[in-house]
């Protein structure tokens, strides 16, 4: 068997998953996982799949078709890496609030690179406050670090740059699997 990661984005209509997943199963593929969304007229998605290594070659084919409905899919072969054992990394989850303006997701994600922080999922979303009208930015990101972060130092970068921006943050490690911690 072999793992592809899918990423397809089109003109949002009804029955774009259901073309997707009729493909997938006629090639006798597994749908093992996704994330997809409707943004500004478009869906868009990603998605892994387990799929006998000799379908590779006619699915990939076969989800190259389905441009012709105006859905483009690319199929990249898995590069087959695993997770860091829980005793090697830390996850995090990190939830941003605050008025919106340009830069919000450069300044937080260059603190997390600086920290090695890998971004495993970032949601974002603007809304209009609830009293005032004025658009409110949030952000709900899974992070992993590596076995030496400074989560202190982290913590600390995060604070300034809510304190500099006039943000809301909050950081939460979601796995204390290691070392004695519990879940």
């Amino acid at each position: 068997m072999s793992d592809l990661v899918l990423t397809l984005i089109g003109p949002d209509r009804p029955g774009l998953v259901e073309a997707v997943a009729e493909v997938i199963a006629g090639h006798g593929g597994n749908w093992l996982e996704s994330r997809m969304a409707h943004l500004a007229g478009k869906f868009a998605g990603i998605l892994r799949v387990e799929v006998p290594a000799a379908q590779v070659a006619p699915l990939s084919a076969a989800l190259a078709g389905l441009q012709e409905s105006g859905l483009r899919v690319i199929a990249e072969p898995s590069d087959g890496s695993e997770q860091p054992a829980p005793d090697e990394a830390r996850t995090m989850d990190l939830e941003l609030v605050g008025l919106d303006r340009p830069g919000i997701v450069r300044e937080i994600s260059q603190i997390l690179a600086r920290s090695g922080a890998n971004v495993e999922e970032l949601s974002t979303n603007r809304s209009s406050a609830p009293m005032s009208g004025e658009m409110l930015f949030s952000a709900k990101t899974r992070v992993r670090l590596p076995p030496h972060a400074d989560v202190a130092r982290l913590r600390a970068g995060l604070e300034r740059m809510a304190n500099d921006l006039m943000v809301e943050i909050r950081l939460v490690e979601t796995a204390l699997e290691a070392k004695g911690r519990v879940r």
